[in-house]
């Protein structure tokens, strides 16, 4: 198949095929007109890149699947450096899950102190001589 075929079987576009291609990622081969080709391991291997880039690897990190795949690993990630990757990204996975657990509780702890404020200010706003309630937007309600 062509190049403008197989952007639309991956549904991608002629230049990110050619930038993968610069980048050693995918090989065109030429026919005799010396248009650049494709075959179906062409689309699988693209397939592969697309799955690991919306999974969150860079495009680097998609080299050893790719290689594994060429090598004729069915699934392309069998072989020992896609499996480095993967071992890298769930690493990478459980420290940011750690930094947002951090920031959850920061930020429930923030809800918790305000919400003690507001019920604060309402109690002391239902005392004689309290402050007055204040609205949403800050202002004071009259």
């Amino acid at each position: 198949m062509r190049i403008g075929e197989l952007a639309a079987r991956a549904r991608t576009t002629t230049r990110t095929l050619r930038y993968y291609e610069a980048r050693g990622l995918l090989t065109a081969r030429r026919d005799d007109k010396g248009h650049r080709t494709y075959d179906e391991d062409d689309l699988r291997l693209l397939r592969q890149i697309r799955t690991l880039r919306d999974f969150g690897f860079d495009l680097e990190e998609t080299r050893p699947f790719v290689e594994c795949l060429r090598a004729g690993h069915p699934a392309g990630d069998s072989c020992p450096a896609s499996l480095a990757v993967y071992r890298r990204k769930l690493d990478e996975l459980d420290a940011l899950m750690g930094q947002l657990a951090t920031v959850r509780e920061t930020v429930a702890g923030q809800l918790r102190r305000a919400e003690r404020a507001r019920d604060a200010l309402a109690a002391d706003s239902l005392v004689p001589g309290g402050p007055e309630p204040g609205c949403e937007l800050g202002g004071l309600t009259r």
